[in-house]
């Protein structure tokens, strides 16, 4: 497992995908865990997002990937 998979509990990112599929941002749950690039830019459409669920689980993943 890598490095952004690990920084947070997939379950986390499973719960963030179907959040953002909902808001009409489909996102690829194996690219999130392996591409740091892809997951910041998801994540700052999360934060984006008028779903206040969304928002905040997209800050909380934000703050664990690695710098």
């Amino acid at each position: 497992m890598n490095a952004t998979a690990c920084s947070a509990d997939l379950l986390e990112w499973v719960d963030f995908k179907w959040l953002m599929a909902a808001a009409g941002h489909p996102v690829h749950l194996e690219r999130l865990q392996a591409d740091r690039d892809y997951a910041r830019h998801c994540l700052q459409l999360g934060i984006a997002s008028p779903c206040a669920t969304l928002r905040e689980r997209a800050r909380r993943l934000l703050a664990t990937l690695p710098a």
